[in-house]
């Protein structure tokens, strides 16, 4: 086990004079406080023998319900009985690769992928094969390409692992076309898909894609949380997956948590039933929308030449990829010294690779203090190109991160 990248970050970045590009923790000031903290008041108060109380390890009943009418925004038909809640989308991580992995097994990755899946993946020892993706996310032919070498190798892939809407790190989207392709392909070499879908509804424009889950109910299974829509603090996310791994799910929750909380399940389920959680959404996506807009025009306006960064259509990241020869690692204290922090990409590659590139969180920040930390990074970034053509030295880019086939591609 190793510490997260972002995670080692923290201390730093608490700091009130740095701006924090760097966590993506989300903005919940914007809920209405008063009404929810009634809300939990009145649950406590009327229900306090239940909401205080062990639980199933499958997790509230009602919950379930309420989480299947949150899938079907995003079309998939599910029932609550192959629902499990867990702590969060990272605790179903936890469990599916304890269930599937034994050391050296296989599991393909996007590259860049979740630093918190490739934590868990580690920790699990399995082998993270990285598959590239580009703007329109994972690259159909580079699956069908790492799927077949391997089975050429014997090696069996056990799970592919994506992100594929609003991508944490990249903030790029799987196309509709692909989606297909990748369910096709994975159909053809009889592999599982674990979809990885917490910013699914924070779209800027337009209804929710619909979840990889919505298309093969019988190899997808599908991670969600309540962290980015609601609250992080609650720890409330699910699985929704086939029976017979549901069924071995549940018995590995039982054996590591006995039950998730029930005061966070009952207060999720309240929210649900008596707060207008769609408004609240709603309101979510227009205040991330803002954020991003400012972040795009300071980049824009402010970042040197030979930068690119991707434009994201909702969720929370930016991946900015610096120019030829310079270290994000490496530059990571000097930005933290001029008061401003972002996560570098080493973190985002289980084989080291990343240097070339950075993830900027603007979720969190307010738009003036975005635009100052894009203008303090910018700074950065252009002292380390003059140091770079001061005095020289090689690239250390590793991987080439997001694959930027063409010139459109930012």
């Amino acid at each position: 086990m190793v510490p997260s990248e972002i995670r080692a970050l923290f201390a730093m970045v608490a700091r009130p004079e740095v701006v924090s590009l760097a966590g993506g923790a989300p903005y919940v000031s914007a809920l209405p406080l008063d009404a929810v903290g009634e809300m939990v008041g009145d649950l406590v108060a009327g229900k306090g023998a239940e909401v205080l109380q062990y639980g199933s390890a499958q997790g509230d009943e009602q919950l379930r319900e309420h989480i299947c009418e949150v899938m079907a925004l995003e079309g998939v038909q599910a029932s609550a009985d192959d629902v499990v809640v867990t702590v969060g989308a990272q605790q179903a991580l936890d469990l599916i690769t304890k269930i599937f992995i034994d050391p050296g097994d296989v599991i393909l990755a996007e590259a860049p992928s979740y630093v918190g899946a490739l934590g868990t993946f580690a920790a699990y020892q399995a082998d993270v094969v990285h598959v590239p993706l580009d703007e329109g996310g994972l690259i159909p032919a580079a699956l069908r390409e790492a799927l077949s070498r391997l089975d050429k190798e014997g090696r069996r892939v056990k799970f592919i692992y994506t992100v594929p809407t609003f991508q944490n790190p990249a903030g790029v989207t799987l196309t509709q076309a692909r989606r297909a392709q990748i369910l096709e392909i994975c159909a053809e070499y009889d592999v599982l898909i674990v979809e990885d879908n917490p910013y699914g509804l924070l779209g800027f424009d337009g209804d929710p894609m619909r979840a990889l889950r919505a298309d093969d109910a019988d190899r997808v299974i599908y991670l969600g949380s309540f962290s980015k829509t609601i609250a992080s603090g609650l720890r409330v996310g699910w699985v929704l997956a086939p029976h017979a791994v549901r069924t071995k799910l549940v018995l590995a929750a039982e054996s590591a948590i006995l039950c998730p909380s029930n005061f966070s399940q009952l207060a999720v389920r309240e929210y649900l039933a008596t707060q207008p959680w769609r408004a609240q959404i709603k309101n979510f996506r227009e205040l991330y929308r803002a954020r991003r807009d400012a972040m795009l025009e300071s980049l824009d306006q402010l970042m040197p030449d030979g930068c690119t960064w991707t434009k994201p259509a909702g969720g929370f990241f930016v991946w900015l990829t610096l120019p030829e020869g310079l270290d994000s690692k490496a530059m990571a204290p000097r930005a933290i010294a001029d008061r401003v922090a972002y996560v570098p990409g080493t973190g985002f590659y289980a084989d080291g690779g990343g240097r070339q590139h950075m993830r900027l969180s603007y979720c969190f920040p307010e738009p003036h203090r975005i635009r100052e930390g894009v203008r303090r990074l910018a700074a950065v970034v252009e002292q380390e190109i003059q140091l770079r053509d001061t005095f020289g030295g090689a690239a250390r880019s590793g991987s080439t991160g997001v694959h930027t086939p063409g010139p459109d591609v930012v």
